[in-house]
């Protein structure tokens, strides 16, 4: 059983995006018009996605879930959910994090290039300098 008063973790269990599974039947409490009241309107098992991350009394984390099935999002606590381990073995986030690793070594390196090339043509432009300063005066 979840304790409506007991505090969540500091930091979300879950992600957006993240797929999860419901652990236990979500009944109407009467907030529904469309169901009977007391019935059940997310089966435990059924898999949706998380859309949003918000608090309650600012000690309860909710997760909008979006049921895929049965096409609709509801309130979950923590502990009413599981992640679900996608099939493929993509993980998105780790691919956002490596792109965003890769754009910046590109970024670095292309800015070293830039001032190594600026260094050189300085270097050059003195040499320069320096040879008509020597033809000047023979």
């Amino acid at each position: 059983m979840i304790s409506p008063s007991k505090k969540d973790a500091i930091l979300p269990v879950f992600r957006i995006g993240q797929r999860v599974k419901i652990t236990k039947a979500i009944r109407n409490d009467g907030t529904n018009p469309f169901h009977p009241r007391d019935g059940i309107l997310i089966e435990p098992g059924a898999e949706g996605y998380v859309t949003n991350i918000g608090d309650f009394l600012q000690v309860i984390r909710v997760y909008d879930v979006k049921f895929i099935e049965e096409g609709s999002t509801f309130g979950c606590r923590e502990g009413e959910l599981v992640a679900v381990e996608e099939e493929d073995g993509y993980d998105e986030v780790e691919d956002e994090l490596r792109w965003i690793r890769e754009h910046r070594a590109k970024r670095e390196a292309e800015k070293l290039a830039k001032a190594a090339a600026e260094k050189e043509a300085a270097e050059l432009a003195a040499k320069g300098a320096q040879s008509q300063d020597e033809g000047d005066m023979a």
